[in-house]
């Protein structure tokens, strides 16, 4: 069986393979969004393919909508040369059950992929069409929060955004030069009104990418390159509008046992790339169950009834709520905890870790006790109920391939949101006292053994890319594993760096208390399982 438009005309071998279809023609679809578009999206990878797009594909089989997604690519455009066009960017989704079971769809609401690669005429034509048109209600994003950078680490405007703002719009390279060059298009043929949703996985993320695009756009403006209207365009959020959102859901790179898995039951070509950018993906996305979406709901040209697809619509303060208790309480402070104590202890699978009585008992203690009592809640969705699913569903699925190697990535740049507001809450409360905090401490302690770069065994240990790593490092030189006096006074420049943890842990009182915990970790081979079962029990 093939992943194509005349690949799903065989029913029977789909049906047999359990693998449902849409309810609606791909070429019906694609005609129809060509000539009214209503949706087109930036970053065409998993998250996308995988749950962004299977919204739209919700609403085309319920007969709610004739338009589907237009994909554009801004990064890597091999996507659209090896996983769009062989498959009429259709994708198969395999949702992975914690009982080892899966779902499996033919996600088909994507018209064409196309490249937003100015040099090249056709895709930069097709893209630019879909922007004047005036049906077109809103653009999406998720493109991470680098594709929203102007600067580098060292607050230095990156060369290609100097190049941008000196070449004007038709010479676009950068992600924001692209869409500040398509809104410009848009602003040319009559101005219409327009969305441009981030759903990117960062805080107050409608916010970065409209303080982006007008960098680009104030930056044509003072070299004549645009006027001054086109500016007050897109300020004006009346007609141009930037709305906040929160997604979570995992969608990791494509497991070779999904791979082998589908190729027994006869699809052909579903094999993984790797592109030149260094990209892993195939033709089919694996993904958990599990998924979230909210959206402040300011779409002044329109929109989908996204609603009916199961995203929440709501204000501003409940997607700012939501994101707040996500980040700050239900789930990424676990999944940092998890991630530095994973790799310590020789972890290479975020759900083996979920067999681990401390690591269990960690990441509740963290989210039930010491979280929960000052957690932000949406309304919307239950903050109790949330990490319900997460501890029970979500962390301890053996099916998504995550690794606590990929979470503690730039854990130095996590912190201070993961656990920091929650250090915070409790010094602003008369209620609770942040010295009764034990599982918080020792994940920002577990973190700071981690950087040390030796496991629990004694032996180097591999420590995952950040920004802040050598200077940490440096600032540790010296510390060595079966000598805990050596940590003496070397903690003191980092624990009360409030750029890191988002407050000074001195005068927060649990400086010492985590200096402690470093110190009962350095002990010896198995001390950090030691101290875990010390102060967990």
């Amino acid at each position: 069986m093939k992943l194509s438009y005349q690949g799903i005309q065989d029913v029977a071998g789909y049906t047999a393979a359990s693998v449902a279809l849409p309810k609606f023609d791909w070429q019906q679809m694609a005609a129809a969004t060509e000539k009214n578009p209503v949706w087109v999206h930036f970053g065409a990878g998993n998250i996308f393919r995988g749950f962004i797009a299977a919204l739209q594909q919700r609403l085309l089989n319920a007969g709610e909508a004739d338009a589907g997604i237009i994909a554009a690519e801004t990064f890597d455009y091999d996507i659209i040369d090896k996983i769009y066009e062989p498959h009429d960017s259709m994708t198969l989704m395999v949702s992975l059950k914690p009982d080892g079971s899966t779902d499996k769809e033919v996600i088909a609401s994507i018209a064409k992929g196309v490249k937003a690669d100015c040099t090249n005429a056709a895709d930069w034509a097709a893209l630019k069409a879909a922007f004047v048109n005036p049906s077109l209600q809103f653009a999406s994003f998720t493109i991470t929060e680098k594709g929203y950078a102007l600067t580098n680490m060292a607050g230095e405007m990156m060369p290609v955004v100097i190049g941008d703002i000196e070449n004007g719009p038709d010479k676009a390279r950068h992600a924001m030069s692209v869409v500040a060059a398509m809104l410009y298009a848009r602003y040319q043929a009559g101005a219409a009104p327009i969305a441009m949703v981030s759903m990117d996985n960062c805080s107050h993320n409608g916010e970065k990418l409209r303080g982006s695009v007008l960098t680009i756009v104030d930056g044509w403006v003072k070299k004549g390159l645009v006027p001054a209207e086109f500016a007050a365009y897109v300020s004006d959020e009346t007609k141009v509008s930037f709305p906040w959102s929160m997604i979570d859901k995992i969608t990791p790179r494509p497991a070779d046992v999904i791979r082998d898995q589908l190729a027994e039951q006869g699809f052909e070509d579903m094999a993984p790339v790797v592109t030149s950018r260094n990209t892993y993906i195939a033709p089919f996305v694996n993904a958990e169950v599990p998924q979230y979406l909210v959206v402040e709901d300011r779409f002044p040209n329109g929109r989908p009834a996204l609603e009916k697809a199961g995203v929440y619509l709501c204000d501003r303060d409940t997607v700012n709520m939501t994101e707040r208790m996500k980040v700050t309480t239900c789930l990424n402070p676990l999944h940092t905890a998890l991630a530095v104590y994973g790799c310590l202890l020789g972890y290479d699978s975020i759900a083996a870790e979920m067999q681990d009585a401390e690591l269990v008992k960690l990441v509740k203690t963290i989210g039930y006790m010491e979280g929960l009592p000052v957690v932000t809640d949406p309304g919307i969705v239950s903050p109790k109920a949330f990490i319900d699913e997460v501890v029970e569903q979500r962390l301890p699925n053996p099916f998504i391939p995550d690794t606590p190697q990929r979470i503690a990535t730039d854990t130095s740049q996590k912190v201070g949101i993961r656990f920091g507001e929650t250090i915070k809450s409790y010094l602003a409360s008369d209620e609770l006292d942040v010295q009764s905090l034990t599982a918080i401490p020792l994940a920002l302690a577990g973190w700071l053994r981690y950087v040390i770069a030796v496991d629990d065994e004694g032996k180097d240990m591999p420590v995952s890319s950040d920004p802040m790593l050598a200077a940490l490092q440096a600032k540790l030189e010296g510390v060595k594993l079966g000598d805990p006096a050596t940590v003496k006074g070397k903690l003191d420049d980092i624990l009360s760096n409030a750029s890191i943890f988002g407050v000074n842990l001195y005068d927060a009182k649990l400086a010492e208390k985590v200096e402690g915990y470093v110190a009962e970790m350095l002990a010896g081979p198995g001390a950090v399982r030691a101290t875990l079962k010390k102060y967990l029990a």
